[in-house]
């Protein structure tokens, strides 16, 4: 049985949201010195949101993160109209499952 890509991020996604869920709800606002979710112009956690945005899983104009979305994101898992990671997806997209796609698409 081959995996989607698809179906893995979701689930390590809402796995990520239920951790992070927990921890609010036990009262643990930071880890490591890091707020476990952050939200402003720029933001820096684990759960970030913001104009700039670095965390886990970032979301913002301008994101970097494990998971990022953003119209200009960085990471493992980016989704942006500019992106750039090992899954990426986007309009410019840059990454190996990117590059997969486009192979097969074209053939």
């Amino acid at each position: 049985m081959e995996a989607e890509w698809e179906e893995v991020t979701g689930y390590v996604v809402i796995g990520l949201l239920l951790v992070a869920l927990a921890l609010v709800l036990a009262g643990i606002e930071t880890i490591g010195g890091y707020d476990v979710m952050a939200a402003g112009q720029t933001a820096t956690g684990y759960l970030a949101a913001g104009n700039f945005s670095v965390g886990v899983m970032s979301t913002g104009i301008f994101s970097v993160g494990i998971f990022a979305a953003g119209i200009f994101s960085v990471g493992l898992f980016a989704i942006g109209i500019f992106s750039i990671g090992i899954f990426s997806f986007g309009i410019y997209a840059a990454g190996i499952y990117a590059a997969q796609r486009h192979i097969r698409s074209s053939e």
